[in-house]
């Protein structure tokens, strides 16, 4: 079906969201998958189109067996595989033009085919005048805009200067993120609070292989392997400490030469503590690998939510943050512990303290874990702020001038 045969069916709203990834990939992480649950959720209330790329973060080939360059249905949505040759800047301007839609959702600040090519063609008049909403993801977090710094402020100089952000709506991910969006964009600033919308967490969570007496702690860190995720931090931290640890790197390799520099600091680390590279882990492995171990290690430089610390504490096992995410007070609920980047050794101490741990409190602080999270998720009002923050922005009318 040619992409201006698009059927927007009448009624529901129309939203569109250019985003760099989409199912069925899953190395991008949490952007992909808060579209995917918010897809699940109000799918009966709106109609999603997303315009993404063939293949998944990391990819040469595009996915098997799926079309592109033409719209198909993809669970509730509607979705358009781009190819190479239609992710140009012009090309992904005609595909929005064409494709029928009330309200424009940009998923990151910072991507350049996705994000900022759109906000351009929406500035030069490329495309139609439609409310947009803007998630920056944690792109805003200190730890996120210390990396490549001159890069980034050069282009928040240009793009302000450039009048990117007329009229568009800001969504946080928490009110730690608004204020991050609000010191970088400005006081002014219309942002609107609504959480990612994580999966439901069904059952109990999975049988945990106990440890031997004297087994080294078996210590976890999942996620991209990328500045951003810090596992350089975690490298350093494990040099330090004195009990035996036995850590396992799940991820794909986003940075290559970042990759290399971590593998350097892992050869590095001192005899009693052994390090093992897994690569990707496919979603479905999540909760079993998790269950594997005692403890999530995440030091990452920022999360606006954090999927994967979600799933660690749903499958049970403790987990090892920065304070640079949502989950806090970790402490407090005896689940783990959300620490400063800047003390090093309160990390290693914690280690050194689990290693230690008798077995039935490590067992009471599996229990607490998967308690937090069900809890968590039984309170929020994730779903119907997500509904509200976009029948706002249709109602407000705002558009670029």
């Amino acid at each position: 079906m040619p992409i201006s045969e698009n059927p927007c069916a009448s009624g529901k709203p129309r939203i569109l969201l250019p985003l760099s990834h989409y199912l069925p990939g899953f190395r991008a992480g949490g952007p992909l998958r808060s579209i995917a649950n918010l897809v699940e959720h109000l799918a009966d209330e709106f109609h999603f189109h997303i315009l993404t790329s063939d293949r998944d973060l990391g990819d040469v080939a595009a996915y098997a067996d799926m079309e592109t360059d033409r719209w198909v249905p993809v669970g509730r949505a509607q979705v358009y595989y781009a190819s190479p040759a239609r992710q140009g800047p012009l090309a992904l301007a005609r595909l929005i033009r064409q494709t029928p839609h009330d309200l424009l959702y940009i998923n990151s600040f910072f991507s350049p085919r996705f994000s900022i090519a759109p906000l351009v063609a929406r500035r030069l008049g490329l495309v139609p005048s439609r409310p947009t909403v803007l998630a920056p993801r944690g792109e805003f977090s200190v730890g996120a805009l210390a990396l490549k710094t001159a890069k980034k402020r050069a282009y928040l100089r240009a793009s302000r200067a450039a009048g990117l952000f007329a009229g568009l709506r800001w969504q946080a991910s928490t009110p730690f993120e608004a204020s991050d969006i609000r010191a970088v964009m400005g006081p002014e600033m219309d942002v609107a609070v609504a959480c990612d919308l994580s999966e439901p967490i069904l059952g109990p969570p999975p049988v945990h292989p106990p440890r031997a007496p004297g087994q080294p702690l078996r210590v976890v860190f999942l996620s991209r392997v990328s500045p951003k995720k810090n596992l350089d931090f975690a490298l350093t931290v494990l040099a330090s400490v004195r009990c035996e640890v036995d850590f396992v790197i799940y991820g794909p390799l986003e940075d290559a030469d970042y990759a290399l520099f971590c593998r350097e600091l892992a050869e590095s680390l001192p005899a009693h503590v052994t390090v093992r590279w897994a690569g990707p882990v496919h979603p479905d492995e999540v909760p079993a690998v998790f269950a594997a171990h005692d403890l999530f290690f995440f030091p990452t430089r920022g999360e606006n939510f954090g999927h994967v610390i979600a799933e660690a504490l749903a499958a049970g096992t403790p987990v090892l943050l920065s304070d640079a995410t949502p989950w806090r007070a970790l402490a407090v609920a005896g689940v783990g512990d959300d620490l400063p980047l800047g003390a090093p050794g309160a990390f290693a101490a914690f280690i050194e303290a689990m290693a230690v741990e008798p077995t039935e409190a490590a067992l009471a602080r599996r229990a607490r874990a998967a308690a937090f999270v069900r809890r968590r998720q039984r309170e929020g009002n994730d779903v119907a702020d997500s509904r509200n923050l976009f029948l706002s922005a249709l109602a407000s009318r705002s558009v670029m001038a």
